[in-house]
């Protein structure tokens, strides 16, 4: 699939536009202005969670979703010398953090800052050799007392964000901070504007999602879930490349960048849809891998399945290398392959589908 300039201009956009977790309205604006020619509806709820709504009006109604939030930092504590302590805010990875700079926002706008690191000078002396922990990641603003941090306009609860952006690499992944999984907003937002560009017509209403608060627990999916209550629902995230060093593949199981949308297996994935989408794969010669979760598949997923008395819903993941830094990889073969099997999936929904087993 070859991506439209003014796709690929907007998922650099989206990507670059900060939206951590509780904070996603700056990004939600972004995808809200690319899908507005796209559909019929807009709708936003109280904690920011966004769809745009095709044939509103109709009663059966099918969801397709991602979510919109990064993993960020809190302002934590502020010392007497004006360093800054942290906590998380979702899955932030501390061993990541040392050298480090961020955007911290104050107040007053973003103020630079480092995370600050031992030199290996010093720490190779101490047969303790310091590993990055929660309780010793740093921050340094410049700043020498706690009063001049504040005067910057940061104070505890102040987001802090990497400042990576986007670009490809080898012409063939596509690379920055936040691909989980704004990457996924791109998708379906995409998969709204085939729809409207190609002039199919669907017997159902669709619901473009893009969830807010993912990393903390699914709680804007849980939300909105309550609110649109769909009959079923598609969720696309991501999920690891286990072909990377130090990755056990008995334990995480094997996808590969390169290789095509994973559809997962899971209890909380309704059998007629998983087995709708590998069809639509296999009809359609899309490329696909398959994966297992043993409780929870830690996405969305769970939260719609287990919503409203349980909706049928089923989970298409995108390989991802590195998840949880600044340099998440995603291949654009497999980018624009859920694309198409979201895309193909919908043309075969049909509100007069069988959806229960017995």
């Amino acid at each position: 699939m070859k991506f439209e300039k003014k796709s690929l201009k907007f998922l650099e956009k989206y990507l670059n536009t900060s939206s951590p977790t509780g904070y996603e309205h700056k990004g939600q604006e972004v995808w809200m202005d690319y899908i507005r020619p796209y559909v019929d509806k807009i709708e936003v709820d109280h904690y920011g969670t966004c769809y745009g709504i095709i044939n509103p009006d109709a009663e059966f109604k099918v969801v397709i979703e991602a979510h919109a939030d990064e993993i960020s930092w809190y302002v934590n504590y502020i010392t007497d010398d004006g360093l800054i302590y942290v906590i998380r805010n979702g899955g932030s990875d501390q061993t990541i953090a040392p050298s480090k700079v961020v955007h911290i926002h104050g107040e007053n706008g973003i103020i630079k800052g480092v995370f600050g690191w031992p030199a290996i000078h010093t720490r190779s002396a101490n047969q303790n050799e310091p590993t990055p922990k929660i309780e010793n990641i740093f921050i340094d603003c410049g700043a020498t007392t706690k009063k001049e941090v504040e005067e910057m306009g940061i104070y505890v609860g102040c987001m802090i964000t990497y400042p990576d952006e986007f670009f490809e690499m080898n012409n063939r992944y596509f690379v920055c901070r936040a691909l989980d999984n704004r990457i996924g907003g791109f998708m379906i937002a995409e998969v709204a504007r085939l729809l409207k560009e190609n002039k199919k017509t669907i017997p159902f209403g669709l619901y473009i999602t893009n969830s807010v608060q993912e990393e903390v627990g699914l709680y804007g999916a849980d939300m909105i879930a309550d609110t649109i209550k769909p009959n079923i629902a598609i969720v696309t995230d991501v999920t690891h490349d286990t072909t990377t060093p130090m990755i056990e593949k008995k334990k995480e199981g094997d996808q590969k960048c390169g290789d095509g949308p994973v559809i997962f297996f899971a209890p909380s994935v309704h059998h007629t849809i998983r087995e709708l989408i590998i069809d639509t794969a296999k009809t359609k010669k899309i490329p696909f891998q398959r994966a297992a979760a043993s409780r929870a598949t830690g996405t969305d997923t769970d939260a719609f399945a287990h919503s409203n008395g349980g909706v049928p819903s089923a989970l298409i993941s995108l390989p991802l290398r590195y998840m949880h830094t600044t340099v998440e990889m995603v291949s654009k073969e497999d980018v624009g392959n859920v694309i198409s099997l979201i895309y193909e999936t919908i043309l075969k929904i049909k509100p007069e589908m069988k959806l229960k087993y017995h």
